[in-house]
Order: C-alpha cells, then structure tokens, then sequence
C-alpha cells in the first residue's frame, strides 16, 4: 500500500537564474537607455526612440541643468508645479527631519499621522473664506478629481437623493487621467484612445473669448455660456445632476480665461437648481493665478475643491479634495452609506504632509501670490510684443499661468495644422537659448515658478523673439 509520502511528485531542484548585472547611477548611459524600457505620458512611445530625451539632473531656483551641464530658465515649473522653486532647502529640510522620524504609514483603520493632521488644519484656515473644512489626502490631481466625484454622488445618497449622479463639465476642460476624470475632460485627445468612457459625464461649451461662434464682448459671452449650462441642466433634469466642475482657469485645454461674470453665474445657477459646484484648482490653487486660489479671482465659493501640484510643489506626490461644511454634514448622520469607501495607499503620506507644510509657509511668507500676480501682468504686458508675429494669434494669462495660440491664419483664426512643425522647431530655438517652454496642441504654455523676477521674463522673451525669428 503506497504512502502518502509516496505519492507526492519528486522534488525538483531550485533553479535560480543569475542576476543581470547593474551599472552604477555614475556610469549608467541614461539618456541612452530612456526609451529602451520607459514610456512617457501623453506621448507616442516611439517618439522617445527617435528623438533623444532632455535628462534633466538637477535643479535650483528657477533653473535646471541636464547631463551635459547645459542650465536652462525652468518656464513650465516642471509641470504648472514647483511654485517655490527648485531645491529649496527649507522643503527639503522638513522632509529630512520626518524621513529621519518616519518615512510611511498607513492612514488606514484608525491610524495618522502628526504632519497629515497638521497639515489638513493649516488647509482648512487657509480656506476659512470658503468654508472648508475637511481634507481628504491623495496623491496628484487625478486622484483629487476623482475623490470629488465620488463624494459627489455619495454626498446625495447620504441626502436620500440617490438619482442625483450625473457630473457636468466644460469643453477643452481638463480634468485628470483616471477613468473618471478623462470622461469629465472635454478634449477627444485625451479620450479617444481609451473609449467608451464612463456614463453620466457630459461637457458643456465653455467661455472661449478667443474662439467662439457668438461675440467679442467677454460679458456676453460669461452670459451666453452660463445659459447654456443652465439650459442643459433643465434638459437632463436638475434631480439627476450631482456637482458642475470646472476650472478657475483652464489650464491644459489652451489657458482659458473665463470672463469676469462666468463664475458668479455658474454659482447661482448651480444654487438655483441644487447642484455641488466643485473648483478644480490643482493648477491655479496656492498663487499660481496671482491669487491664492484661483475662484478668489471671481469672487465666489465652491462647495467642494480639488489640489495638487502647487500644495508642496511637487516635492513628493501629493493631492487634497477638500469639503465645506455644509457638504460634510451629511457624513454626520446615522446612514448605512456614511462611512467613506474609498482611499489610497498614499493617503496622508508623512513626508509628502511634511513638504507641504513647508511650502505653504514659503508661499504665505514670501507672498508669492502676489509676486506672481505682479510679474505675471509684466509677462502678459510683454508677451503682447509677439502679437506682431503673422502666427500668433493670441496671448492671454493670470497671474504665472500665460499662453500663446498659434494660427495658420490670423484673419480666420485657423489654428496650426496637426503635426505642424512649427511649434517643435520654436521650442527646439528656446532650449538652445536656455529657456524651457512647454508646447500643447497649437499653444505654448508658459508656468514658471512663483519665485519668477521681471529679469527672468525678459529672458524668456529674448529667447522667444529669437527663436520666432528663426523658426517661421
């Protein structure tokens, strides 16, 4: 009678493969290897193949350097970003001091964190004339936007109104890359890739002074947008819509500027028919629009907002939503939804809280909002020079949040075609010159620290005028 020992499969010896031998950071061929095994956001891989990367190895202030040691003037903040400036030390030192505590921990089940806490009551007086007072922690944007939504549709459950799901948003808005986020975006670029997208999203045109079919009278057109939104609220019906978000000012869809009297209509409107307003400000939040927070330029508070980017520079990656009181009393009833499913593994990440607390303090210390909103209207009143150029068609700004459009055709307006070179080869000149500017679309972008100087932005025109001229 066989044994169950006898019955088993014979061991099979431990076969372990050797280890690829790794070079060291010092001699490792980085730029050789970038697209070898890295793909890149918002870019074709192939791409990254035939044009060899910009590897950018240090920074301070303002400035970068890449592998070969060539310094150039930072114009994109890294990514609408670094508000204080690379390499702060003050930044860097608050993160030291907590990696030197401790680097993690959950936030899950009970548990935080001393900068978490710190940092959810500094945000919440920050925004008192808001009326905000509950921070919920992720790690970027996207995942900023999507936390809103989620509380959005929550929020209405917890009121017994559960039909009250649908989100609406704004065209050439921009709104992250999450599933969520990428349906409540409003330009095909982002989306198609990646359709069907998620139901109950639906965009709405927004006030594009530049580009629109009905008036050059910015009033009119606050007005005329503001009646469309309310005319497709009453089409969906107002018990099925949950929250409208927008930004302050878009940012990736062109730098849009909306009129002065937008978002006050928004605001009544959405008053008017029972529906969340939520301010995507993880571009224009903590100065970049020469406010603080970009719906302070218009006056009016949303009843939820979305952060990132600017809250610690990007130092570590870091998101908040953040809710007003009147939102987050619903969460305080008795209600079998209440309790909030919904979370990351970053969620109040020490060092990421620790960073943007001292980043807040730089930026509240040294009124970078206000320098911002000061070289800002410089920088607009010099980029204004270049509309002398027969391809630029506008240039428009808040604050350190600026951008060029580029027409074919100045009389029609018709941008430059998909997979023109020019922009390409404008910014190809601006690097050569030491200046770092970011190309979207038919649009150049313009989002440098908030630490910028009037020498800085005459540097940057210098290598625009330049470059212009040799790039027709």
């Amino acid at each position: 009678m066989a044994t169950a020992a006898s019955t088993q499969a014979p061991a099979l010896p431990l076969v372990v493969a050797p280890r690829a031998a790794v070079p060291e950071i010092a001699a490792f061929p980085v730029a050789d290897h970038n697209a070898r095994h890295q793909w890149h956001p918002m870019a074709d891989p192939k791409a990254a193949r035939i044009a060899p990367p910009l590897v950018i190895e240090r920074g301070d202030g303002v400035h970068v350097w890449d592998l070969d040691g060539n310094r150039y003037l930072d114009c994109t903040a890294g990514l609408w970003c670094v508000n204080v400036g690379h390499n702060h030390p003050a930044v860097k030192k608050a993160i030291v001091d907590q990696l030197d505590r401790i680097a993690y921990y959950s936030t899950f089940s009970g548990i935080s964190n001393p900068p978490s806490i710190e940092l959810s009551a500094r945000l919440t007086a920050m925004l008192a004339p808001e009326r905000m007072t509950q921070a919920f922690f992720c790690s970027g944007g996207s995942d900023a936007n999507e936390t809103a939504y989620k509380l959005a549709r929550q929020y209405w459950k917890l009121e017994g109104r559960a039909e009250k799901t649908k989100i609406l948003s704004l065209r050439n808005g921009y709104h992250g890359v999450h599933f969520g986020g990428m349906s409540a975006s409003g330009n095909p670029v982002w989306r198609r890739a990646y359709e069907p997208l998620m139901p109950g999203f639906i965009q709405v045109e927004g006030p594009y002074l530049y580009r629109n079919p009905w008036t050059e009278d910015p009033l009119k057109l606050g007005e005329i947008c503001a009646a469309l939104l309310e005319r497709e609220i009453q089409h969906q019906h107002p018990d099925t819509i949950a929250a409208f978000v927008a930004e302050p000012v878009q940012g990736a869809g062109g730098l849009i500027v909306p009129p002065p009297n937008y978002w006050p209509l928004v605001r009544a409107i959405c008053d008017k028919y029972d529906i969340l307003l939520i301010a995507d400000e993880v571009v224009t939040g903590f100065g970049r629009t020469g406010r603080m927070f970009g719906c302070r330029l218009w006056g009016v508070v949303p009843d939820m907002m979305c952060f990132a980017k600017g809250i610690n520079s990007a130092y570590v990656p870091l998101g908040a939503t953040l809710l007003s009181a009147r939102v987050a009393a619903a969460w305080e009833r008795d209600h079998p939804l209440a309790a909030i499913m919904h979370g990351y593994t970053y969620t109040g990440h020490p060092l990421a809280c620790a960073a943007a607390l001292a980043n807040l303090r730089i930026v509240e210390e040294e009124r970078l909002d206000e320098n911002a909103a000061r070289i800002g209207a410089y920088f607009l009143d010099r980029l204004s020079e270049l509309l002398a150029h027969p391809k630029v068609g506008d240039v428009r700004g808040a604050g350190l949040m600026l951008g060029i459009e580029f027409v074919a055709d100045k009389k029609t307006k018709a941008p430059l075609a998909p997979g023109d070179p020019f922009l390409e080869r404008l910014a190809a000149a601006c690097r050569k010159r030491g200046v770092l500017i970011r190309v979207t679309g038919h649009r150049v972008i313009l989002s440098p620290p908030l630490v910028f100087t009037a020498a800085n932005v005459d540097t940057t025109l210098d290598a625009l005028h330049a470059a212009l001229a040799e790039a027709p």
